[in-house]
């Protein structure tokens, strides 16, 4: 079973940075596809960034060129570095993993996958 836990969330004005972290409970986690979600009040949870076991990132395109992903094997963590932070990047943000295939091919189910409890990112 894969248990994730993210970090790094807090709150930070228009154009500054974060990385957030989310650390599994065994390396080869990191060899699935991974993402990172995010859900504001009101709204449905979006994808971030999803993330083959190959290390091929598929951004959404309110983030392209702003938010990166990286992972560090050692360490069993995926992050999720992000910059020039926008007040519509608040939600919370989810670290989530599929063990059941290493290419995500453009999704991901909700169900019988491997979700973090969140960490809230607030920009004003």
């Amino acid at each position: 079973h894969v248990q994730l836990v993210e970090s790094g969330g807090g709150s930070v004005r228009a154009g500054e940075s974060l990385t957030l972290s989310c650390v599994g409970s065994h390396y080869s986690y990191l060899t699935y596809c991974m993402a990172w979600f995010r859900q504001s009040p009101g709204k449905e949870r979006e994808r971030v960034v999803f993330i083959d076991g190959d290390g091929t990132a598929d951004y959404v395109d309110s983030v392209k060129g702003r938010f990166t992903i990286s992972r560090e094997d050692a360490a069993k963590t995926l992050y999720l570095h992000m910059t020039n932070l926008k007040p519509e990047d608040t939600g919370m943000y989810y670290c989530a993993c599929d063990s059941s295939r290493r290419n995500c091919a453009g999704r991901f189910p909700v169900t019988n996958t491997h979700w973090g409890q969140g960490t809230q990112v607030t920009v004003s």
